[in-house]
Order: C-alpha cells, then structure tokens, then sequence
C-alpha cells in the first residue's frame, strides 16, 4: 500500500487512454450548444471576476506569460522536479541570450508585483494568468494550457492562521456558488435535474483527517470518496506537510505556501500548513473536481525551513527567494482558480475541451468523439 500511495503523489491519477474511455460518461448530451457555451462562458467569467475583486479587495493587473529564469519566480509545481517549464533563449543580437521561461503558474509572481503595484495591507490584486504545463498527462480536466485567476493579498503578520484562511476560502465559495445561480438564471437550460447544485456551504478537512477516515486508499481515491460520500464541496488544509502513513497528501513546492507552520485539525489535533485546495463532487463526470489551490505565503523562516526540508536551499540565492529573506516583499496570501475548471463545472461540462481551446491527443479526440463531447479544435 506505501508503494501505492507514493506513486499517486506522482500525477492526476489516469495514466492511460483506455482508464479515460471508461471514466467519461457514455451517456452525455451538453446541455448547451458550442455558440451558447462560449457566450456563457464569457458572461460567468465576468462575474466571478468582478466578485473575486470585491469580495477580497483585489484590482486587475497585466501578468507575464514569460519570465527570465534568473529571476526565480517560474512556478515548477511541486519540489520533485518532474514537471519543469519550456524555456528557450531570447533576444536577437545580445550576449548573452535572456534565458526565457513560459511561466507555469505565476504563484511567486504575483508576490513580487504586490510591491511592485503598492499594494497596501488588505488590498490585492487579479490577474488573467495562461501558462503551459507540458509535463501533464492530458486528460478529461488535465491540459497543457492552462487558464487561472492568479490573485495575491497583502496580510500582517498577525492574520498568518487558519482563521483568516477560512474566512478567505468562504469568500470565494461565496463567489463560486453565486456565478452558479447567475449563470442558471442567464442560461436556465443548466437546471438540469441530474446534476445537483452546488452546497451552501463548503466543509473544511485536514489533509490528516482525511487519512485517518480512509487510511486505505491513495490520495486521489480518498478525495473522490471524501467528496462523494462525506461532504459535495469542501477545501482541504495542510497540504504538503508528511502526513501520519509517512507521506505528504501531496507534493507542493518548498517557496510559495506555508505547509510548515503547527496548526490544529478540526478536532483539536496537532496538524501542520495554511494551505490547501478546494475540491467537489462533479455531477457530470462523477468524480473529484479541483477548483483552486492556495494559502498564506512563507515567511523568510518558513521558506527556509521547506526548502531545507527539500534539499533546495540553493534556490535562496536567487531574487525572488532574496526579496523574501530580506523582507523586500510583503507577506501575502494568495491562490489559483482554474477558469477552464470553473467553468467545465458551471456549464456542466464533461471534458475541458469544451471550454478550452488547446492541443490534444489524437486518441483522446477520438474517445470524446464516440462519447458526444465537442472538443474545441
């Protein structure tokens, strides 16, 4: 079983084409044609924008596609270094190149830019982030292109815990289920009565609770049953910390969230990170649905101390890691909301080629074309 859970640290679950073939489903019809789609989904974007603006005080920034890679804010996802960015030289007629790098989050990013725009304490900012993440196995919520509301807050010292991360995490369920009431109203052929609502309210669950309740299962497997059998939403906190059966819930990388940090479960427990994801049950496609990952951002001890933990304290040396040690920055919480995701979701959609243009396999094509999901091509 140990073997079992390390390789599900490793990627999203599915490995193969014929494991996709079974899990899409074999009876579905899109509840909206493509022209009405890309209407709603314009019309959804829009809310959730202005709401995520209003609700956390945040206004909308430019962000990069690219970035040098000497300045160390390109996101690497994890800290096994199994997923890294495209890079390639840039700049005719200078010596040396700029060493580029196509940006795969802008997680550290967007840290720097609250100093840059200056950002005071309890105001943030937005982006429209896109990003491309070559080393993901492409799958029916897993592409290459990737499509986020990359945010970031100014915070004090004091609001570092996990209540002012659930206030946060409440504030943008609050926007994710009202873009689901708009979106029915503005298009009422998305009340469909197989696919429940989303709850109220979302239930918060220590990434040790969740292994102590399904202590046999992988990661992805014990999220899927959580969501299915225990609560329809919910956000689970302290990922990346190694948990009691010897690993994390899974892999973050050592520079952006805190997953050092002592806090307590719900029950009271000793537990580790002010992080965590949102998760819910997909009605459509029957299976765990991640909508955003976030967190309180690392200190220069915290940062310190996960990269020592990763064997990466050579990563200090670089600005972004500097700007932190030397307090050039201002501590911050902040997350991703995959806008694709999120709106896979609200339009009840089985497959993100729906609402997201990009490349994919040519048997992947195929096993969406023999179930009636219009991959946008």
């Amino acid at each position: 079983m140990a073997a079992d859970k390390k390789a599900d640290l490793a990627g999203p679950g599915i490995s193969t084409y014929p494991e996709v073939e079974k899990i899409l489903p074999g009876d579905y019809r899109s509840l909206l044609d493509p022209k009405e789609t890309q209407l709603a989904q314009a019309a959804v974007k829009r809310y959730i924008v202005d709401g995520l603006n209003t609700e956390l005080n945040l206004f909308t920034i430019e962000v990069p596609l690219i970035v040098d890679r000497e300045s160390g804010v390109n996101d690497y996802l994890d800290r096994d270094g199994s997923r890294t960015p495209i890079e390639f030289p840039c700049g005719l007629g200078i010596e040396p190149r700029i060493r580029a790098q196509v940006v795969q989050a802008a997680t550290k990013w967007k840290r720097m830019a609250l100093k840059q725009f200056n950002c005071k304490v309890g105001e943030g900012i937005n982006t429209d982030m896109r990003a491309v993440r070559k080393d993901y196995f492409l799958d029916h919520d897993h592409s290459a292109y990737v499509d986020q509301w990359d945010w970031e807050k100014v915070i004090t010292a004091e609001d570092r815990n996990l209540n002012y991360l659930k206030t946060t995490v409440r504030k943008i369920w609050k926007v994710l289920k009202g873009a689901e009431t708009f979106i029915q109203k503005e298009f009422p052929k998305l009340k469909d009565p197989r696919y429940p609502n989303l709850p109220d309210e979302l239930l918060f669950v220590h990434a040790e609770e969740m292994l102590e309740r399904f202590p046999d299962l992988p990661r992805k497997q014990r999220e899927t049953k959580y969501v299915q059998e225990v609560a329809q939403a919910i956000f689970i906190v302290g990922i990346g910390w190694v948990l009691e059966d010897g690993y994390p819930h899974e892999m973050r990388a050592a520079d952006y969230d805190d997953w050092v940090t002592p806090t307590t479960t719900e029950k009271g427990q000793p537990a580790h990170g002010l992080n965590g994801d949102i998760l819910v049950w997909n009605p459509v496609t029957k299976r765990r649905h991640e909508l955003t990952s976030m967190g309180v951002r690392v200190t220069k001890e915290t940062l310190r101390q996960q990269l020592e933990l990763c064997k990466q304290l050579d990563f200090l040396k670089l600005p972004y890691h500097q700007a932190i040690l030397n307090d050039q920055i201002p501590l911050s919480i902040g997350g991703g909301i995959g806008q694709s995701r999120t709106t896979m979701l609200l339009l009840r959609k089985a497959h993100l080629g729906e609402v997201s243009v990009t490349v994919w396999p040519k048997q992947l094509k195929d096993i969406c074309r023999q179930k009636n999901i219009n991959v946008l091509e």
